[in-house]
Formats: structure tokens, C-alpha cells, sequence
């Protein structure tokens, strides 16, 4: 595996990644930033677990795809002799009994494709961060695995002899794995598997019917949507930065970590790019999310969580997984969680706006909610011009950052078009009052009149991405001078051979060497908000072309080698995608 060629299945509670040749080599398990029970990804070349592969005696070559639109995996392996043996692999998810059943299981489904393959199936999850093994029992059609705090069944109607023992078989009909909770089945296997894929399926299709699409690109957008709902830990509303930890963002770099927590501003981002696309479910879960984050917290409001709410997410290295391609260190944990970060406010509060617009939502924001929300902007008054770790998280510096300073001004803006909606006229004359209070301060001192556009810090004289968001938050028109000016600061500065870079300086890890994936998309919607829009396409055309072979992205990207970095698939990355889309696309009027 050299760049990233992965595929995701999820059901929003449980995820998975599988390789090129049908090897899960991911997988957290009973939650997607748990224990990995498939590890592989980060092992190294060290030891023989956490890996679920189907085998192919005289392996040649791989084909590999979903199932269209849906978050089903197919991939299809043959031998040198043109016997072939596809594997179709997902997590259930449908509606049942009135609510959506997702179970904490992985179903592999396989079947002779030509020929007679001989396969092996090995089975192997660990524990302990890939240290520990799991005791083994079995029964006549199934093996249970025992690991500290969790057991798993795979029922298969393979022969659970060539199972347990991995020993290679002529695959002479279909046969399917289904790994969960240690619970029987009440159907047989073959007819419960069956009725999962179908049903699983059908969801999806379904899904993506009511999503609107824009005429151009449909099919990566479709996909970006599919993969930023699975990174939706739909129980608690929390979404997932990325369901990966410790991919490093360059080779050797020492950039590894853990992004299996819910970080508001990135589930902001993508809470707006499915309420674009008209996928308004999971805004309303975050919602439920950042309210019981408020309740829990009051006015102050770290910018990581955990997926259930957890507020302490230490970081630690874990010595017993030598990481991605040997490019350790493994971490588990963010010290992300002890940052300020100032922006979050502007975050959570902006994630909730459109509920008091929105009149397709069953639950809209009501004076309840607007008042849990006020003093999270009260907060952002406060502290917008206090220095903070910035949206980049540096380690060892504190600034006070334009761009938090931007969040903490949208913050208060959005909370008087709340107020103003909900017909609050003292509330609204208040907020506004702090808005424009907030945006004066920033133009004094975040603008620099010698360049003609904004800095990256108050009084500073560099520049980073996050100045091409202005804009988009409406702090300043795109056609503005001040906006202008600061495209150019940033063209000029931060880009590489058509791609952004976030930042260029040098930060407590060195100086960046790859392109985050993200900030290009920021540019192409700055370019197109600002009239270029032909210099838009080509260059949304080029992001598109960097994708891996099943359209997912992950953080990074090197200019110099194509090779994607960073953790998988990225949230940022994918959102950046969709709203390029929209922004790019013609109107259907024009397209038909």
C-alpha cells in the first residue's frame, strides 16, 4: 500500500477500512475510536493479526468498487489460472421497526466469480493495541473471540474447521462471514446475510435519491456525501474528524495523530456541506450533540471531544504498533483537548443556525435553544482578541489568530439573525451590537494597509488559509479590496505547484512538505467567489484526479510525489470537495 488505496463501509456506528485486496486492516470495535480490532494498517511489518483477508491461492490481480451509491464494498480477486472470487463487504444499516438498525457488525459476503478459487480465510483480530490475542472457541457453524471487554461471533457457513485452522479450499459455492456480538442468529445465516445486503442497499439508494445534486460531478459528490455521513457517530450526534489515528501528514514526519474525536469545528464544516447537499438529519443530531456539550460545560467549550461527550482525551504513543508504512510514532488520544481554541465557539453556534431557518426540520430552533446558545457567544466576546493555539493547533505558541477572531465575530452575527428571527428585538440589537463591536477590532488590527489584505495573526505580517474563509463566514464581500489584496498574499505565499498549502513557516515539527487537501478547496471557492471561475474548474478538475481509486481523500497531499498522507478518510477533505461542486457546478437549467 503506497498512497492511501482504500476503501471505508460503515453504518454511523462502526466503520472499517479495507485494502486494495479486500484485507480489513481497520477496524474499532465496539466504537470507532476504541481498541482497534483490526490494526494492520498501523503494524508495521511486525506480527501476523489484526487482519480479516480472503486469500487467493495464485493471486494476479484486483478489481474493486462499491456497489453504486451505496457504501457497499465489491472487489473482485483472480488467479493467474482466470478463477476469480468476489468479496462483498458492509455494515448493515436500514430502517426497521420504525428506527434505523445498525449493528456493531461487518458482513463479508463471497461467492466463486469464475472458475474454482482457492482462498484461505484468516481471520485474526487483536487486542491491546495489536499486543494481545484473543482466546478462541467455536461451535458448529461459528468461532467466538474473547479480548478484555469484548466478545466477538463470526458465524459463517463456511467450514468452520478451514476457519479456524486458515487452511486453503476450493470456494465451489457462495459462503458468508458475519462478525458481532457473541449472539445467535434467529434466521439462518445465508437468508439473514441476503436480507442485510438487500436491505442495506435499498437504504442507500434511497439516501442519496433526496440529496440534492448538482448537474456536474454527481458521482464524487454522491460518494463524499456517503462518506461524510458514515463519519457521523449517530448515536450522540458527534461526528468524526476521520476514523484513522496516526497516518502520518509526510512520510517521517512525526505529524501523527489521533483523529477519531469530534472536533466542532470540522463537524461544522460538514454539517454544511450535507445541509447543502439537503441531508439534514445529522445537523440536527450535532445539535443534540453541542447541547449537551453546553450543559455539561457551560460557557467554555473545548474544541475536541470524544464521541460521547468524553472532555478528557489524553495523549499517549503506543509502543506496540510501529505505524503506518513503519512511520510511527501510534498515537491514541489528542492533547487538542487541553488547547484554547477560540473558534469554537463560532463553531457550535453556527452549526445550530440553520435549525431557526429551516422550516423541513421536525425539531427547529426555539427561544430554548437560542438561549443555551447565548452564552457561547458571550463567551466569543470575551475572548476573541485573546491569543489561542489557532484552527492549526500549534504546540508551543499562542497568537491571537484572525481566523478565531472571525469565528468569534460569526459567532455573535448569527446569534442576532437567531434573535431577530425568533422576533427578540432587545437580543438582536444586543448581538448585533457585539458583532460590529468585534468586527471593527479586527480590521484595525488583523489588516494590514502596507499588503492590502489581512493577516494570519493581530499585528502579524504573515498569512495562512483560513484567511480564504472570510468571505465565506460574510465577514468581508469576496469582491472586496481587503479580500482581494489577502488572495493574493496567500496565492503568492502558499502555493505549491497548483495546491495550498496551510501555512509555510516553520511550526514545532519543522516546515510543512505536503499540501492539506482542504486549503486547495478554500482557494478554488475563493477564486470562484472572486470571478475566476475557469481557474476554478481546472483546478477542482486536478483535486479530483488526486482521489484513490473509490473517490476518498484523506488529509494530505504531496505536490511532489501524488501520494496521499495524513489520516483517512478526512471529513475536511471531503466537505471541501462537495462545496466546490456546488459552488462549480452549472445550474441544471444550463446542463440540460
Amino acid at each position: 500500500m503506497t498512497n492511501l488505496d482504500l476503501g471505508v463501509i460503515g453504518n454511523s456506528a462502526i466503520s472499517a477500512l479495507i485494502d486494495s485486496r479486500g484485507c480489513i486492516v481497520w477496524c474499532c470495535l465496539p466504537r470507532v475510536d476504541g481498541d482497534p480490532t483490526f490494526c494492520r494498517l498501523l503494524a508495521g511489518d511486525r506480527g501476523d493479526a489484526g487482519v480479516f483477508a480472503v486469500e487467493l491461492d495464485g493471486f494476479a490481480s484486483a478489481e474493486q468498487s462499491y456497489l453504486r451509491h451505496t457504501a457497499v464494498l465489491a472487489t473482485t480477486l483472480r488467479d493467474r489460472r482466470g478463477a476469480a472470487v468476489e468479496i462483498v463487504d458492509f455494515a448493515p444499516r436500514f430502517k426497521q421497526y420504525g428506527r434505523t438498525f445498525r449493528p456493531l457488525s461487518l458482513v463479508r459476503r463471497l461467492r466463486p466469480a469464475a472458475g474454482a478459487p482457492r482462498i484461505a480465510i484468516r481471520l485474526r483480530p487483536a487486542h491491546s493495541w495489536g499486543a494481545g490475542r484473543p482466546e478462541r472457541t467455536r461451535g458448529s457453524n461459528h468461532i467466538r473471540y474473547i479480548m478484555p471487554g469484548l466478545a466477538l461471533r463470526c458465524t459463517t457457513d463456511a467450514p468452520v474447521s478451514y476457519v479456524w485452522d486458515e487452511t486453503p479450499f476450493v470456494l465451489e459455492r457462495p459462503v458468508d462471514l458475519l462478525l458481532g456480538p457473541d449472539e445467535s442468529l434467529t434466521l439462518p445465516l445465508a437468508e439473514t446475510c441476503r436480507r442485510f445486503l438487500d436491505d442495506t442497499h435499498a437504504y442507500w439508494r434511497e439516501w442519496i435519491r433526496y440529496l440534492s445534486l448538482p448537474p456536474e460531478w454527481q458521482d464524487a459528490v454522491i460518494r463524499a456525501a456517503i462518506t461524510l455521513k458514515l463519519s457521523n457517530y449517530e448515536e450522540t450526534g458527534g461526528i468524526v474528524a476521520a476514523m484513522t489515528t496516526s497516518v502520518p501528514e509526510a512520510p517521517d514526519s512525526g505529524r501523527n495523530w489521533d483523529y477519531r474525536y469530534c472536533w466542532l469545528r470540522d463537524a461544522y464544516f460538514v454539517v454544511r456541506a450535507l445541509n447543502r447537499l439537503g441531508a439534514t438529519r445529522t445537523m440536527e443530531g450535532h445539535i443534540r450533540y453541542i447541547v449537551n456539550l453546553a450543559a455539561a460545560a457551560g460557557d467554555r467549550l473545548q474544541p475536541v471531544y470524544g464521541v460521547t461527550l468524553e472532555p478528557d482525551l489524553s495523549e499517549s504513543v503506543v509502543p506496540s504498533l510501529p505505524g503506518y508504512r513503519g512511520m510511527g510514532p501510534t498515537r491514541r488520544g489528542n492533547q487538542a483537548h487541553e488547547h484554547v481554541q477560540n473558534d469554537v465557539y463560532g463553531s457550535a453556534i453556527m452549526a445550530a443556525t440553520q435549525a431557526f431557518f429551516d422550516e423541513r426540520l421536525a425539531s427547529p430552533g426555539d427561544r430554548a435553544l437560542f438561549e443555551r446558545l447565548e452564552p457561547l457567544g458571550a463567551r466569543a466576546a470575551a475572548v476573541f482578541d485573546a491569543p489561542d493555539a489557532g484552527l492549526w493547533e500549534f504546540r508551543s505558541r499562542a497568537q491571537v489568530h484572525t481566523f478565531s477572531a472571525v469565528m468569534c465575530w460569526a459567532a455573535c452575527d448569527r446569534l442576532a439573525k437567531i434573535a431577530a428571527r425568533l422576533a427578540l428585538p432587545d437580543r438582536a440589537r444586543r448581538w448585533r451590537g457585539e458583532a460590529d463591536r468585534l468586527h471593527g477590532v479586527i480590521c484595525e488590527r488583523a489588516f494590514d494597509p502596507a499588503r492590502g489584505g489581512f493577516t494570519e495573526t493581530f499585528g502579524g505580517d504573515t498569512v495562512d488559509a483560513s484567511l480564504l474563509l472570510l468571505h465565506e463566514l460574510g465577514f468581508v464581500a469576496p469582491r472586496d479590496p481587503r479580500f482581494l489584496g489577502t488572495l493574493r498574499a496567500v496565492e503568492n505565499t502558499l502555493k505549491r505547484g497548483g495546491f495550498l498549502f496551510r501555512y509555510t513557516g516553520r511550526d514545532d515539527f519543522g516546515v510543512p512538505r505536503t499540501a492539506f487537501i482542504v486549503c486547495t478547496f478554500w482557494y478554488i471557492g475563493a477564486l470562484a467567489a472572486t470571478g475566476r471561475r475557469a481557474e476554478a474548474r481546472e483546478l477542482f478538475e486536478a483535486m479530483l484526479a488526486r482521489r484513490n481509486h473509490l473517490g476518498l481523500l484523506s488529509e494530505d497531499f504531496d505536490p511532489a510525489t501524488g501520494e496521499l498522507w495524513g489520516n483517512f478518510p478526512q471529513t475536511y477533505s471531503m466537505v471541501g470537495l462537495v462545496d466546490s461542486a456546488m459552488r462549480l457546478s452549472k445550474g441544471w437549467d444550463e446542463a440540460l
